[in-house]
């Protein structure tokens, strides 16, 4: 059996060489949504299978040929498309208008954001590995300094960690990047010190750059990522993974953030049973 699509471009490929042997229905299908990527990011199945000229259940079916458990599996990748084809906000804004035809007003979309934010912060500890977890405070505990690098989205998330530890009196430095010296940078991080890189898909070039030199001189990697299939996640010691809430093509970070605050105020808690310990030694 084939390996499921986890891109677009690779579902892409994939249609494009099956097509020959497709049905005739399928066939009609796989034009439509070839043609009208977008549109299939957002509407439903009935909305889709009605401009198709098709039923639902061949949309279901044309799915399930390519090996999806149903047509939502497959629509996240064309929505994952937006993500990298328009990084721009007013183009993802006009690109959702043009696909779902609304225009939702400031209390919906608050309402969306709040409720998408809900249900993934309600699963993060069930998500997170918590063997990873407490390794990557073993790393941290251990580390003279931690150095944190986040580009890009994930840059927001990188600073804030960097100002959590330092309010936990953790030597911490932001990997920022700046002047475009990133490389420059991590020079700078010995072996005595840990590293944590942030990188959400697409997965910016620079964080990959920096996790590798990380990888190569052996220092310790502590990775914040959104799948398995990151290309940082080979290079980690650790790999924390986080699922962040998505509505209308934008994607959220409140889990990451909670997820940084943890680790900050836990490896805290951490320092602070070390002192009691070293005082009552004393």
């Amino acid at each position: 059996m084939s390996q499921i699509p986890q891109s677009f471009a690779t579902l892409e490929e994939r249609i494009t060489a099956d097509y020959p042997s497709l049905s005739r229905r399928l066939q009609q299908t796989a034009r439509f949504l070839l043609d009208n990527p977008q549109e299939v990011a957002f509407s439903t199945v009935a909305q889709l299978a009605k401009q198709a000229g098709v039923t639902p259940s061949t949309l279901i079916r044309f799915s399930n040929s390519f090996g999806f458990s149903g047509f939502s599996e497959m629509q996240q990748l064309f929505r994952a498309r937006l993500f990298d084809e328009l990084p721009n906000y007013n183009e993802r804004i006009r690109a959702v208008r043009t696909a779902t035809g609304e225009t939702p007003d400031s209390t919906q979309l608050l309402w969306e954001f709040a409720s998408a934010n809900e249900e993934v912060l309600r699963q993060l500890p069930d998500r997170v590995n918590s063997l990873n977890l407490e390794q990557a405070l073993d790393i941290f505990e251990k580390a003279s300094a931690i150095h944190i690098m986040g580009a890009r989205r994930s840059f927001m998330v990188a600073s804030y960690m960097a100002y959590a530890l330092h309010h936990i009196e953790k030597p911490a430095f932001l990997v920022n990047g700046i002047g475009g010296m990133y490389k420059e940078q991590v020079k700078a991080v010995n072996q005595q010190d840990a590293l944590m890189v942030i990188s959400f898909s697409p997965y910016a070039q620079e964080s990959r750059d920096v996790a590798e030199e990380a990888h190569i001189r052996g220092i310790p990697l502590v990775v914040l990522t959104d799948s398995n299939l990151s290309p940082l996640v080979r290079l980690a010691d650790v790999t924390l993974l986080v699922h962040e809430a998505e509505v209308k093509s934008f994607r959220g970070l409140t889990a990451s953030l909670c997820l940084t605050q943890t680790l900050a105020i836990a490896l805290g808690v951490r320092q602070d049973k070390a002192l009691d310990r070293h005082s009552n030694d004393a």
